[in-house]
């Protein structure tokens, strides 16, 4: 078993310190664990790319590239549809925003190789004062639909080409601003009452794409073995699962 380390070296005067050969008291305990091998698929990205590619770096074995905003969309699609790449698995879209407002913004993709057993974290920087845009990849990965929704929902952040981008978190006529954003107070901008007031006011009749509301005929697309067993399921409670006329 791995001992758990303290997440900073205990405070040493600074002549002992040194002399010990301890780091900076201040400096995070898991410094020292950085680095490791970059992954392959970097070195491939600056030589297509070139000053696209800003910066990367290797934390506990995962790395991290930067990117150019204006070419995220272009460096995502090459390292899906390049198959000495082959990233065919978007695992998340988020954003970081820090407590310094003079640093920017961070949107961030998680995107994963299942052929080649990599990950790979991009990331975009924009800076504060800046508009909040970035190219959607909902036309490379159809699951940045409402990854990019939620992204655009918490934080603001604008997704150029989104077919359908709204909130999908907080209601459509939610006016408090984004609630993942630094600035936004803990309590909302509103009073309870005032939230309540405009919660029971909401429509949610339109809340739906169609996409969403036909996702039961998604049930033709499934391979044979899970039919038969959601068909098993519905044999023995009817009652338990809806299924479509075709999956009887």
């Amino acid at each position: 078993m791995t001992a758990s380390l303290p997440p900073y070296e205990s405070p040493v005067p600074g002549s002992a310190r040194e002399a010990a050969g301890l780091p900076d008291p201040v400096t995070p305990r898991y410094i020292a664990h950085q680095g490791g091998p970059e992954n392959p698929s970097v070195a491939a990205l600056r030589e297509r790319f070139g000053v696209a590619v800003l910066r990367s770096h290797v934390m506990w074995g995962d790395t991290t590239v930067f990117v150019d905003p204006k070419a995220v969309h272009d460096v995502i699609r090459f390292l899906r549809d390049d198959t000495a790449h082959a990233y065919n698995y978007l695992v998340d879209i988020t954003a970081v925003e820090y407590r310094d407002t003079d640093q920017p913004l961070e949107v961030v993709w998680h995107v994963r190789s299942l052929p080649w057993q990599r990950f790979l974290r991009i990331k975009v920087e924009l800076a504060a004062g800046s508009a909040l845009e970035v190219a959607s990849v909902t036309d490379l990965y159809a699951a940045a639909d409402w990854l990019e929704r939620e992204c655009y929902d918490m934080f603001g952040i604008t997704f150029n080409g989104h077919p359908d981008l709204r909130r999908i978190l907080m209601w459509d006529t939610y006016n408090e601003g984004h609630p993942l954003r630094k600035d936004f107070p803990l309590r909302g901008r509103f009073s309870r009452a005032e939230q309540l007031s405009q919660a029971l006011k909401i429509d949610t009749s339109g809340g739906y794409s169609t996409t969403e509301l036909s996702i039961a005929e998604a049930f033709n697309d499934l391979p044979e073995d899970m039919k038969q067993r959601l068909r098993a399921a519905r044999a023995v409670d009817p009652a338990a699962l809806a299924l479509p006329e075709d999956g009887r």
